[in-house]
């Protein structure tokens, strides 16, 4: 029969303590790639839809307003054409550098696939979500990319409403963006 001392089981619990702070950051790693987008530094789809669904409960709850802009490159396919699909990922990954840069840290900033990419602004009404949109297609158009290649934004803006469903809004947000691609 074989005993097991103090220090055996010390050392045995020292040893599984490791393994557990080891396999902890294995999955910290997963879900942030989980949420993460492959080509730009931002959050994924995935990501964006239970942020907005955590505001919708929010405002639900608490009164507390977000504004949901979805926001897509305009003449993307050109830059492909003229420039070569590498060009057209810089476009993608360059865009998605001065969204996050002109929004508060608080915000939500997702590239929700293609060309198209979401922000959602907590603690701010339509109209906040209006004058952040006019202040990011102006980022957007006053930063070609390599200096020489114009891009711009079409986004259109939706305040979340206490019943949506994350997709509910997104929907109403698409449909804002290409009101606003047609006007202008």
């Amino acid at each position: 029969m074989m005993t097991v001392n103090d220090a055996d089981l010390a050392r045995e619990n020292d040893r599984l303590r490791a393994l557990v702070a080891e396999l902890e950051g294995r999955i910290e790693r997963l879900e942030r790639l989980a949420d993460s987008d492959t080509l730009t530094p931002l959050a994924n789809r995935r990501f964006f839809l239970r942020a907005v669904e955590r505001a919708v409960a929010q405002l639900a709850r608490h009164g507390t307003a977000s504004a949901l802009l979805f926001i897509d490159l305009d003449r993307l396919k050109e830059i492909n054409d003229a420039h070569g699909h590498g060009a057209g990922d810089e476009a993608l990954i360059h865009t998605a550098w001065v969204l996050r840069e002109k929004v508060r840290a608080s915000d939500v900033v997702a590239r929700l696939g293609g060309d198209e990419f979401g922000v959602l602004l907590e603690y701010a009404d339509a109209e906040a979500g209006e004058e952040k949109a006019a202040a990011l297609r102006q980022a957007v158009a006053a930063r070609p990319l390599h200096g020489r290649i114009p891009i711009g934004v079409s986004i259109g803006v939706t305040a979340l409403r206490p019943a949506d469903t994350p997709e509910a809004a997104l929907a109403r947000a698409d449909e804002a963006m290409y009101r606003a691609k047609r006007s202008a």
